[in-house]
C-alpha cells in the first residue's frame, strides 16, 4: 500500500498544473490518494472528458491504483495498460501494473514490467525493491539480494528493502548479515511489524525461542494478521515445551493463510 501511494503522487503531479476542461473537485480527487472511492469517481470524469494524451494517462493511472486498492486487480490492470498505450515511457505505470500482477499471482508478467520500469528510470529504488520481492518470492536468491543492494545502494534507509534483503539471508542461512538488516530497519522505523516480524525468524532460526516470541508479539500487536507471525510464534512456543498455546497459534495461522506452512518451510521453520 505505501508503495502505491508513493506513484499516486508522483503522477498526481501531471495532473496538478493541468487546465481541464473536467471541474476541479474532479481533479482534485483523483489527484488525492486516501479515498479510492473518490479517486475512482475523479479520476473516471477527468478521463472521460478526453483531455490530452499525458494527463489521460496519469489519470488512468491513478485510478488504476485505486482499483488495485479495493482488490480489483484485472480493472487495476486495465487501466494501467491504458496508461502505458498513452505513454509508453511511463515508468511508473509499468510499476504500478507490476504490483497489480504481483497480487494476482502472476509472476512472469510482475518481472517483466519491473524490468521495464527499471530500463526506463534505473535510479528508481522502488521498482529495484519491489522486483528483489519477486524474485525472492520465485526462489531467485542471488537475484533478488542484487535487486535489493542495488535498492539501497539508491536509498541507504530504505526500511522495506531492508527488511527484504533481510528475509532473503534469512532463507539463505546468512543469519548475522539477516540480523544486521532487521535490527537497522528498527532503528530506522522502530516498531515495524515486518521487521520484527523478519528478525523474529532470524532469532527463531538461531534456537533464540524467548527474542522470537518476543519479536512475533511485537509484530502481531502492530498487525494481528500476520499468518507467518503467527505461525513462527507456534513453533517457537512448541519448541520451548508449550505445545497447546503453540498449537494454537499454528491452527490460527492456518486459517489465515492456508499455505503458510510452505512459505515458512522455505526459511526452513517446520514443526
Amino acid at each position: 500500500m505505501r508503495l502505491s501511494i508513493v506513484y499516486g503522487l508522483m503522477v498526481c503531479a501531471i495532473l496538478a498544473g493541468s487546465a481541464l476542461a473536467a471541474s476541479q473537485t474532479d481533479v482534485d480527487n483523483c489527484r488525492q490518494p486516501l479515498d479510492d472511492d473518490r479517486r475512482i469517481a475523479g479520476c473516471t470524469a477527468v478521463i472521460n472528458d478526453g483531455t490530452g494524451p499525458a494527463l489521460l494517462a496519469a489519470a488512468f493511472n491513478n485510478r488504476g491504483i485505486a482499483y488495485r486498492h479495493k482488490g480489483d486487480y484485472d480493472k487495476a490492470i486495465h487501466d494501467h495498460g491504458e496508461a502505458i498505450k498513452l505513454n509508453p515511457n511511463f515508468a511508473s505505470a509499468f510499476n504500478s501494473r507490476a504490483i497489480a500482477y504481483s497480487v494476482k499471482g502472476e509472476f512472469e508478467h510482475a518481472l517483466q514490467d519491473y524490468n521495464e520500469a527499471i530500463k526506463l528510470n534505473p535510479t528508481d529504488a522502488i521498482a529495484f525493491q519491489n522486483r528483489g520481492l519477486i524474485h525472492r518470492d520465485k526462489g531467485e536468491l542471488e537475484q533478488a539480494i542484487r535487486d535489493f543492494d542495488e535498492a539501497l545502494r539508491l536509498n541507504p534507509n530504505f526500511v522495506v528493502a531492508l527488511v527484504g534483503r533481510c528475509s532473503t539471508n534469512a532463507i539463505l542461512g546468512r543469519l548475522e548479515a539477516a540480523l544486521a538488516d532487521c535490527n537497522r530497519s528498527l532503528q530506522l522505523r522502530p516498531g515495524d511489524p515486518y521487521a520484527h516480524d523478519g528478525r523474529a525468524n532470524v532469532f527463531l532460526k538461531l534456537g533464540q525461542f524467548d527474542s522470537a516470541i518476543a519479536d512475533y508479539n511485537a509484530a502481531l500487536e502492530s498487525n494481528p494478521r500476520i499468518a507467518g507471525s503467527l505461525y513462527g510464534r507456534g513453533l517457537a512456543r512448541i519448541k520451548k515445551g508449550n505445545s497447546p498455546e503453540g498449537t494454537a497459534d499454528i491452527a490460527a495461522a492456518i486459517a489465515l493463510r492456508p499455505d503458510i506452512a510452505r512459505v515458512m518451510s522455505t526459511y526452513g521453520l517446520l514443526p
